[in-house]
């Protein structure tokens, strides 16, 4: 085999080989990413579930009741917010 057509094979196959990394990094998510994106599902279904409670609160006077109801409905959102991203991730 020619000293030419070796270096060019090599240097295709170099190329492929660092598309390859390329893509894979672009896949991968870094752990703090991907921790930032959990806990911020999980709060914000929390916030807004607690400030619809408020607002609710507000305007029927019934002061604790629809804070804590949406309260936990926005943990239970949050929670199977944060279970379907993390089997997404898994995939």
């Amino acid at each position: 085999m020619p000293k030419d057509q070796f270096k060019t094979r090599l240097e295709i196959a170099k190329k492929k080989i660092l598309k390859k990394n390329l893509y894979d990094k672009k896949n991968n998510p870094s752990p703090i990413g991907t921790a930032f994106k959990l806990s911020t599902e999980l709060v914000s279904a929390v916030v807004v579930g607690t400030i619809i409670g408020f607002i609710f609160d507000k305007t029927f006077g019934t002061k604790p009741w629809f804070i804590l109801i949406f309260f936990l409905v926005g943990v239970i959102a949050g929670i199977t917010n944060v279970i379907k991203s993390a089997k997404n991730m898994q995939k």
